[in-house]
């Protein structure tokens, strides 16, 4: 039963335990010119239609985006440099107001070449390959030897635990380590995504790349 558990845990929890623990520390990709979020807008506006980039904002603030939309266009067509500071005020209008929906803060809109997380881009680009296979490998061995070191240390140290007070600091040490990162794969889990499925929410819009 044990077995099971933790295996299940692992291939469960892979993606999103620490995929999750991955994004909290990442840089934010739609924060930046090259991610999604700017990609689109982009394109958005070359086409003149501004349906494209309403996904990225909650629905109470699509009149918001509309507007900055139309005036943004109208701005456009008087130069050069007026279409590049109507592009900027979009961006950051649509950037903002897809952070506030997340509920992170908006910190401006990042240039090209930021770097991010190698986990984000590697998500995306499971996205545009259409396969999530590579990444679910390559995550879960991470979080599996994650649990299996710290496990294989706690149980080293379990076997001198009653040699003496400090040894059985040591095995303390080691099992309150062990324990507290499966807890904390386990932990995201069930607390980000079991939390929605249970009281029947929808999720706010995406956690950023």
């Amino acid at each position: 039963m044990q077995a099971r558990t933790v295996k299940a845990l692992v291939v469960a929890g892979a993606v999103i335990g620490v995929g999750l623990l991955a994004l909290s520390r990442a840089l934010a990709h739609c924060d930046t010119m090259e991610g999604p979020v700017v990609k689109e807008a982009q394109a958005a506006l070359d086409k003149g239609d501004v349906t494209p980039v309403l996904k990225w904002v909650a629905k109470e603030k699509e009149e918001d985006i509309r507007a900055a939309f139309k005036k943004t266009l109208a701005v456009r067509v008087k130069g050069p440099e007026a279409r590049e500071l109507a592009d900027v005020y979009f961006f950051e209008t649509l950037v903002r107001l897809h952070r506030a929906g997340e509920g992170e803060p908006y910190t401006g809109v990042k240039p090209a070449g930021t770097k991010v997380e190698p986990i984000v881009e590697k998500s995306d680009k499971a996205l545009e390959a259409g396969s999530v296979d590579d990444l679910v490998k390559q995550v879960t061995a991470h979080v599996e030897k994650g649990i299996r070191e710290r496990f294989d240390k706690a149980v080293e140290a379990k076997k001198r635990a009653d040699e003496s007070v400090e040894a059985g600091r040591k095995y303390v040490a080691a099992y309150v380590e062990y324990v507290h990162y499966v807890e904390g794969i386990h932990g995201a889990v069930m607390g980000q995504a079991g939390h929605h499925e249970e009281a029947g929410e929808t999720p706010k819009i995406g956690h950023d790349h």
